[in-house]
């Protein structure tokens, strides 16, 4: 959720940032600014990835969101845009950490059965922080409510507020039993289990595989590299390209839409954030309604038709933009209908991601496939779109469009192919954790 309000405050607020009145940016530097929290979620994502699996997912938890934290509440006083995009840099280190503490805990917390919605539905409330910061965008960048120069401020003062309540709220949350066994704490994670299996009133099934473990508390490059270049080659070209394509199609255009809207469709600069309500609900609707399919067609049919489809619809959106078939209404709701499917396949990225490797790395190849796919497609779209909407070509812009398509097709036909049916099965079962041992 928090990404989510940070992507759609710094995307409503590109516009603005370009007054005189405010920090007089041009759009290649409201791109930059973008890139900026990007690149900062690549580097989070390393460092805490590797920082979660050996130190835990639940402590984590609180580190990234701290980092957050202090990047938002520091946004909201920049002085200019240098000093706006190290802020936006320290943001990024916090949210890109967020992912491979929080996908690893939710893997590991939920029942096979029901992973994939779960997994996607969560993931989903990214849209909902998509929601809040559309909404209070309208509000605060009103210049009859709100000096010019004071709205955008107070617009990244939000994620402070929010990001407060969550630090409470994560309290509750549990560590990994999973992890607590891997590391040698074996009666903190049976006492763990006890509780949720009265909780839950069942002691759950009893013919499940045993595994003999001989813990670790850490696992270097050494072993990881060769897990993923070797022993899993073509799950990690999977989730690289699955990860790239739906980051560069998502930064490219969220990053840029309120250039595009007030550039091409003369849309006043306070109202940009209104048009991004029906993509937000798009895309939250698309994981809840169609997450429960991951679980029952299963993982490679969904994977391979969102993937395409969304890449499709996303070239016949740009090739309907060349030729002037759209106004700002029926281009917003070309690309709700996009987010719609493109959603699933992103959220379903993170899922593949996060159940086909080895449990005592699984946080670090989360962060990997993160930060790698991020740098390769999602660190340059911003960049490049930003280019494209300043230089006012819609052929150049429509370019853009059918490359990030191909991208998202492309991705689509590998994972026809690559993808692994991992519906309904044990975590243990798709990937032998590193720690197991021979049993006696």
């Amino acid at each position: 959720m928090l990404d989510g309000l940070e992507v759609t405050i710094i995307g409503a607020l590109g516009a603005v940032l370009t007054s005189p009145r405010t920090l007089n940016l041009s759009p290649q530097a409201v791109g930059a600014i973008g890139s900026c929290y990007l690149a900062g979620a690549v580097a989070g994502a390393l460092l805490f990835g590797a920082a979660t699996d050996r130190f835990g997912r639940r402590r984590i938890f609180f580190l990234t969101l701290g980092c957050y934290l202090a990047g938002v509440a520091l946004s909201a006083f920049a002085w200019n845009g240098a000093a706006l995009g190290a802020f936006r840099l320290l943001t990024g280190l916090g949210i890109g950490g967020e992912y491979a503490a929080v996908n690893s805990a939710v893997d590991e917390l939920i029942p096979a059965r029901l992973r994939g919605r779960v997994a996607l539905g969560l993931n989903g409330t990214y849209w909902l922080g998509a929601v809040i910061g559309a909404g209070m965008s309208l509000v605060l960048l009103n210049p009859h409510w709100l000096p010019e120069d004071l709205g955008w401020r107070l617009g990244f003062g939000i994620g402070a507020v929010i990001g407060l309540g969550v630090l409470a709220l994560r309290r509750i949350i549990p560590e990994s039993p999973r992890w607590l066994i891997t590391h040698g704490r074996a009666q903190e994670a049976e006492a763990l289990m006890r509780e949720i299996e009265a909780r839950t009133d069942s002691a759950g099934p009893e013919d499940l595989p045993k595994l003999t473990l001989q813990p670790r508390k850490s696992f270097g490059l050494g072993v990881i590299l060769p897990v993923l270049l070797r022993t899993y080659r073509a799950r990690t070209v999977l989730v690289l390209a699955l990860m790239a394509a739906q980051a560069f199609l998502y930064n490219a255009l969220f990053f840029t839409y309120a250039l595009m809207l007030t550039r091409f469709y003369h849309v006043p600069q306070g109202r940009a954030g209104l048009y991004l309500l029906p993509l937000a609900a798009g895309n939250f609707l698309g994981p809840l309604w169609l997450g429960w399919l991951f679980d029952t067609l299963g993982r490679r049919i969904m994977l391979a038709a969102t993937y395409i489809l969304s890449g499709v619809l996303l070239a016949a959106t740009g090739y309907g933009f060349l030729h002037g078939w759209f106004d700002a209404t029926t281009q917003t709701l070309a690309w709700a209908a996009i987010f719609f499917i493109a959603s699933s396949a992103a959220s379903a990225a993170y899922l593949t991601a996060s159940e086909l490797f080895p449990l005592e790395i699984r946080a670090l190849a989360i962060a990997l496939f993160y930060a790698f796919g991020t740098a390769l497609g999602g660190v340059l779209a911003p960049l490049v779109f930003g280019r494209l909407i300043g230089d006012g070509s819609p052929l150049a812009i429509c370019g853009g469009y059918l490359f990030a398509g191909a991208l998202m097709a492309g991705a689509g036909v590998l994972a026809a192919f690559l993808a692994v049916p991992a519906e309904g099965q044990s975590l243990e079962a798709l990937s032998t954790p590193l720690s197991a041992t021979a049993a006696d």
